[in-house]
């Protein structure tokens, strides 16, 4: 991929939805004309008018394209906090931030008493037991996909594997994984037509939100009684330091981990499919020794989709950063997308290498608390599918283009198709 520059310094507006339906080419010539010649721009926030619940008209936020500066931000959360609200630009209501992102808008101590709670459910067993599982869920999932010849690769592969993996870690019946993937698309979606098209997005991802969490809120329920061997028993009925997750805190989380476990992962091996297949000789290398090209591999597919696209902070206090005096209650925007472009780090960025080596890409955040918790999971998934690939239909590829999410938030694929050409 080379990035492709169609707008000058002032025509670009990060928090113009219509810039995000731009071809990746455009936008990541955008991003390379900022971190070239302004690094650090400030925007107005988005504003709807329309929206059924009145929010603020903002004051703005800096957006950081760098490498540094997101790491930097990322690793002094006592100057950058989420507490105000991780996954969105505008201030929302305290109960939405709850409701939506829990812990990942959380600040220390609470961030620390919640991934102390969660972590502590999952024990080394129950991990083994998860990552045993996502081999025969990923051949199980190629083995039907190929019986056709062709297929969507992003809701007949990519999709499947993350939504079961995540939906029977908590004990999700297999008659709600539909409503599960239909909820997490809708909350994931910025309004995108094709998951919200009868009502305005706020109003849909707070019905996606509640049907979510009378999931959730229903289990939790009857796994206090009936305890098995899964998440949702552990964290339900597990005291760490004689605390334990509420009601709301469950059900934040279990909203989380659908949403960020489920599409995210879901992107990265759609976006891994469609790099490959621009690339084949990225893919022959990798099919000649898979063992040996994975680990490097997955990584390097993490950092070419960034899947999530930035999350906020809001500075405490007043601080500098990169020579930019910025006040108590400024908003930063972290765009890892833009991090993981920046030729300062990564040789050649826009080159897609599977050996590249190191590779300290921010795909799942940079070094800090809110480091993705679930970042092994998903290399584990990453790694485990493209084998089942090269191992039961080598000669998979894309066969048209990838039809992008029209969302800031989520670099996603909807649809991709492919065939895999099994003679």
């Amino acid at each position: 991929m080379e990035p492709h520059s169609v707008l000058s310094l002032d025509q670009i507006d990060l928090s113009d939805i219509d810039f995000w339906a731009r071809p990746w080419t455009e936008r990541e010539g955008a991003f390379e004309l900022l971190r070239r010649e302004r690094p650090m721009p400030f925007y107005d926030e988005p504003f709807d008018e329309t929206s059924p619940i009145p929010l603020p008209v903002g004051p703005g936020y800096y957006a950081l394209t760098t490498h540094k500066d997101v790491t930097e931000v990322s690793r002094n959360p006592d100057i950058y906090c989420s507490g105000k609200g991780a996954v969105s630009m505008t201030d929302l209501p305290e109960e939405m931030v709850e409701y939506f992102s829990g812990m990942i808008s959380t600040d220390n101590p609470r961030h620390a008493r919640l991934r102390r709670i969660v972590s502590n459910a999952f024990n080394p067993r129950r991990v083994q037991a998860i990552e045993d599982s996502i081999e025969t869920v990923a051949h199980d999932v190629v083995a039907t996909a190929k019986k056709e010849g062709g297929c969507d690769f992003v809701v007949d592969v990519a999709a499947p594997l993350p939504l079961k993996i995540i939906c029977d870690m908590m004990g999700v019946p297999e008659s709600q994984y539909e409503t599960v993937f239909r909820c997490s698309n809708v909350i994931l979606s910025m309004g995108d037509p094709e998951y919200v098209s009868d009502m305005h997005p706020i109003e849909a991802f707070l019905a996606a939100g509640a049907e979510l969490m009378g999931i959730m809120q229903e289990l939790g329920v009857y796994r206090r009684e009936n305890p098995i061997d899964d998440v949702t028993s552990a964290l339900v009925n597990s005291s760490i330091d004689g605390e334990s997750l509420t009601d709301q805190e469950l059900a934040s989380f279990f909203i989380l981990l659908v949403t960020a476990g489920n599409e995210t992962t879901r992107t990265a091996i759609a976006h891994g499919l469609n790099v490959l297949t621009e690339n084949p000789e990225q893919k022959a290398l990798w099919r000649s020794d898979v063992p040996k090209y994975t680990k490097t591999a997955v990584e390097e597919i993490v950092r070419w989709a960034s899947p999530v696209i930035w999350m906020r902070r809001t500075l405490t206090q007043d601080a500098i950063l990169s020579g930019i005096e910025l006040k108590k209650n400024d908003k930063v925007i972290l765009f890892y997308n833009s991090a993981n472009r920046d030729a300062e780090v990564f040789d050649d960025p826009f080159r897609f290498d599977i050996t590249r080596d190191p590779n300290p890409h921010l795909g799942f955040g940079a070094a800090g608390p809110h480091f993705c918790l679930g970042a092994h999971l998903a290399r584990r998934e990453i790694g485990v599918m493209f084998r089942e690939l090269f191992d039961q239909v080598p000669n998979i590829e894309a066969t048209g283009e990838a039809v992008q999410l029209r969302s800031s938030f989520v670099n996603g694929i909807k649809h991709l198709p492919c065939e895999f050409n099994l003679t």
